[in-house]
């Protein structure tokens, strides 16, 4: 096994750096890892492949382990079953959604470890690519814990009104902001209301409570003044880009000066 370098850097309190493949490709993988990028954000709650599906998370594992990257994985719910299948899959950074309290979240995180806050954990033994295919031994049941990261989203109103009790959560490793669902969560039943004020205070309200209880921070910023703004503020998680943003930003503009 490999070691986490995600999970290593953030708890050095380095800031790291991703992009989505919303592509699923394999190759963009290695192209990512190749960048120098930290990780590779794969969203499984908005697309891409069955999370149960062990024999295609296992191929962009495996890209992700030759380009030298880390993939961080957004599973569709806090569903342990999902949980424990992603992380035998060879995944080891996994971010949870949908979650508004620390009991929802809790069952989540404990999946992903065989020893829990004091006690056994949740995640059971078996063969798989998280393994390297040989099962368990008693050196790797504590080394997989040690490289095991996982984070929750707050992306919701009541996630933002029960935002200590998460974030106590033990072996909780980082928070990731949704500000997009945050808006439509503060919308009074109405998703085109837009309340950026409220919006804005979301991120402060999180970002500082993530500070004062010593759990980073991520989130979402493509412009490159903002991400380095964001990480002077305190963040340490930043997504830059995704693939298919990246391919229209250049290709578009391009296009555009050999037609004119």
């Amino acid at each position: 096994m490999t070691n986490n370098a995600l999970r290593a850097a953030i708890n050095a309190d380095e800031a790291v750096f991703g992009a989505s493949a919303a592509t699923f490709s394999p190759t963009v993988i290695e192209v990512f890892g190749d960048l120098g990028l930290d990780f590779v954000w794969l969203d499984l709650e908005h697309g891409g492949p069955s999370p149960y599906d062990s024999t295609a998370l296992e191929e962009l594992t495996r890209a992700a382990d030759v380009a030298d990257i880390e993939l961080l994985v957004r599973i569709p719910m806090p569903e342990p079953s999902i949980v424990r299948k992603v992380v035998d899959a060879g995944v080891r950074t996994l971010l949870i959604p949908r979650i508004e309290t620390a009991a929802e979240l809790q069952p989540a995180v404990e999946a992903a470890y065989f020893s829990y806050d004091g006690d056994v954990g949740d995640r059971g033994v078996g063969i798989g690519r998280g393994s390297r295919w040989a099962g368990y031994d008693d050196s790797h049941v504590g080394s997989a814990d040690a490289d095991v990261l996982v984070g929750t989203m707050i992306e919701n109103k009541r996630a933002l009104e029960n935002l200590d009790s998460i974030l106590s959560v033990p072996q909780l490793g980082f928070a990731f902001l949704g500000p997009a669902d945050m808006e439509m969560s503060m919308s009074g039943g109405d998703p085109l209301q837009k309340s950026p004020a409220a919006v804005s205070k979301g991120i402060d309200d999180t970002l500082a409570a993530c500070l004062d209880a010593d759990v980073p921070a991520g989130r979402i910023l493509n412009d490159p003044d903002a991400a380095v703004s964001a990480v002077e503020d305190g963040f340490q998680i930043v997504r830059i880009g995704d693939d298919i943003g990246a391919i229209r930003a250049i290709l578009s503009d391009r296009l555009a000066a050999v037609t004119e």
